[in-house]
Formats: structure tokens, sequence, C-alpha cells
């Protein structure tokens, strides 16, 4: 039986139409099949693998901890070397604002944490997210997705949990002084890419502030260099309290963190003790990985390299046919008009070695983020396939 069958037969299914692509390895951009098939990873294996596949510098600090140790405890008990010194290294890429991090399996293990501290924090209940917004899918994080259609299956969710239009001024004097916190992407992703005015993030952050309310960012798609800066707040001349991070955060191994300043986080260790605990979260092999994907992006200077990159797809990528090109960075979309229009490009790109892909709340556009190592060259040969395709597909 091959290994499609096996999949099909053996493995939990996500949806009816599975793309059914058999990887058998990957390096930098590309992604390789099992007899030589060659496909570029214009998504970053949805924006995880910001380095590429495989960077020799990850795989290095992989074996070398490998050598040492793996789980050894829970985490937050043992002195771990891996966990010291990623969260040194990445707390000195924050604002001093920010002074301790906890480190999780994923991104949705961060965001139910970042919840439970703004509740603990602020002794309130109220959380008010952004209407289609994707925080994951844990059943806290469920409850924080502005789209309905995903809730009717799994209700009741949290209760308490109030919506607001992403980017809508007005829509802030719904932030009182029950809201514990306000949970929300800096750059919606699933929504299509939509980016906000620097007006708007600074009277969110004046609102949240006035009202006591907590302000969490979501960057668990937009950091690490992704939009241009290696946070995506850094855009916008405001700070988060408290910052939910996963996907490129560890060079391809799992791995998921929330920050927050230390007197806030302190509030897990008493009343009840252990106030918030996770077996493998911060496992040591993934920290490792994570200290060298920080590294490789520092040294290499990825994140300088990324608004022209971007702009370099922009302007290949400008055609009548393209209603608008959203994004900031290396997170962009090409607008077009239909599904049937994505799912065409999309299929004709993936058969001549080019992955792309959509996205959940927005559908009738295509999704690029791109590994930041992306060359000049693989992003000229990118869009001249992603351009054949549109006008294959459209005319």
């Amino acid at each position: 039986m091959s290994n499609r069958e096996l999949f099909l037969r053996n493995t939990a299914q996500t949806s009816n139409s599975p793309r059914l692509v058999e990887i058998a390895k990957a390096e930098g951009i590309y992604l390789y099949g099992p007899d030589g098939q060659q496909y570029m990873d214009l998504v970053s294996g949805f924006n995880v693998s910001n380095i590429g596949h495989r960077h020799p510098k990850v795989i290095e600090a992989i074996q070398r901890q490998l050598d040492k140790y793996l789980h050894v405890t829970v985490y937050g008990e043992f002195v771990q070397a891996p966990q010291v010194h990623f969260a040194t290294e990445l707390l000195s890429c924050l604002p001093s604002s920010f002074g301790s991090v906890y480190l999780t399996n994923s991104g949705a293990e961060s965001v139910e944490g970042a919840m439970k501290l703004a509740k603990k924090f602020t002794g309130r209940r109220q959380i008010i997210a952004a209407r289609k917004a994707y925080h994951g899918s844990t059943q806290g994080a469920l409850s924080l997705i502005g789209n309905e259609d995903y809730h009717h299956a799994y209700a009741p969710l949290l209760p308490e949990i109030s919506f607001i239009d992403f980017g809508a001024i007005a829509d802030l004097d719904l932030i009182t002084t029950e809201t514990a916190a306000v949970i929300i992407e800096p750059i919606q992703g699933e929504a299509g890419v939509r980016v906000p005015t620097a007006a708007y993030m600074q009277a969110l952050r004046a609102k949240c502030t006035e009202m006591g309310t907590l302000l969490i960012f979501d960057e668990i798609q937009t950091g690490f260099g992704r939009t241009g800066k290696m946070f995506a707040f850094e855009h916008f001349g405001m700070v988060p309290d408290v910052l939910m991070l996963a996907k490129g955060i560890g060079g391809g191994m799992p791995l998921g963190a929330f920050v927050a300043p230390k007197h806030m986080m302190d509030v897990f260790k008493d009343n009840p003790m252990l106030g918030h605990i996770t077996t493998f979260g911060g496992h040591p092999v993934s920290c490792a990985a994570a200290l060298a994907s920080l590294s490789v992006i520092q040294e290499e200077k990825l994140v300088e390299q990324v608004a022209a990159k971007a702009d370099r797809f922009r302007k290949a990528l400008d055609i009548p046919q393209v209603k608008e090109i959203r994004g900031l960075g290396l997170m962009m979309c090409l607008q077009l008009e239909t599904f049937d229009q994505v799912y065409g490009v999309s299929n004709y790109c993936a058969a001549r070695g080019v992955m792309i892909d959509w996205y959940l709340h927005c559908e009738t556009a295509l999704r690029l983020a791109p590994p930041l190592t992306i060359s000049e060259a693989e992003i000229d040969q990118a869009c001249a396939v992603i351009l054949a395709g549109i006008r294959e597909v459209i005319g």
C-alpha cells in the first residue's frame, strides 16, 4: 500500500480535498517529492520556515542538543540552558517593558496561556477580539475567531467574548473597565492580509491604557522578520502589553511563546501554584533550534532584505487580472475575483513546481509568504509561473 493510501486510511483528515503532495525532503526554499519532483515553497509551511527549510545552522544546533538531553521534566522546574539562552536573546530583541518569556508547544497554546494571564492579572473576565481573526483551533483560541461558521459545531465556547471590526476606530468604545484584554493581530492574516493604519493601532493602544485593559498582539504569523521588521508592532509606533509568538520562532521545530512584563507573568506562581503548566513546552531541542534561527535572521540581515524582495514581487505581479496586492513585507496576497480562479491558479502553479495557497477567511485571494531567504532570481522564476497561471485561468 502506498504512503498516499496509508495517509488517507490511517491519519486524520482536515478536509475532503487534501493536496496529497508527498514530500520526501526539504531544503532551502524547496520541497522535494519521492521521485525528485521539486516545489518552490511560497507559503513557508504557513509562515513557519522564515529562514527556509533545514538551515545548516539550525540542523547543527539540533544535533548538538541531541547529544546532551531531550525532555527531562515539565516546563518551569529545571534550569535548561536552551530555554534560558533563547528567552534571554528573544528579550534582547524586544522593548524593555517585556521581561518574561513563557515557552509553549504551539501558537494555540500561547493564545490559551495569554488569555489566562489576562484574566488572572486584571481580575476581569471579558475579552475582545476582531471579526475575521484567526488565533488557533483549541477551544479557547477558537472562541476568539470572529467567524460564526467555525463556532456552531463546537458550541458552547468560552463566554464573555465580544468582537470588533478590525480597523474601525468607532468600535474601540466597546473596550471598557470590564475588559480584561483585547487580543488582536497587528496584521490580519487569514482575513486576507489586512494592514491597519498607524492611527488605528495608536488609538487602540490609548484606549486599552485608559481602561486598564491588556493589549495582546498575536504575532504568530507576523513575527521574526516576516513584515520587514522583527515584529510587526514596530511598524505602528506603539507597543502591546503581551506578545504571542510561534510559527517562525523555531526554525522549523515546534515551539511557541507568550511574552509579558515580569510582574504580570508572576501571577502564575501562586493562588494557585502552577497556575499554568505544560509538559513539553519549551522543548530543549526546539529552543536550541529557535536560538540558531534567531541568530541566522540577525547575522544574515534577513529583515533588512524583506522590503526590496517584496517590492520585486509587487512590481512583477501588478497586472490587471490582480485586483489588489495587499500586505506588508513578505506577507502578501493577490486579490482575485472568485475562489475558482484562486483554486485554478494554485493548481496550475503546483503542477509547475510553485506552491501557493489561499486564506481561511478570504478564499478569493492567493497567499504569498515565501522564506525570507528567497533570492531575486527565485522571485523572478516564481512570478513567471504565477503570471502564466493567472493568464491561463483568468485570461
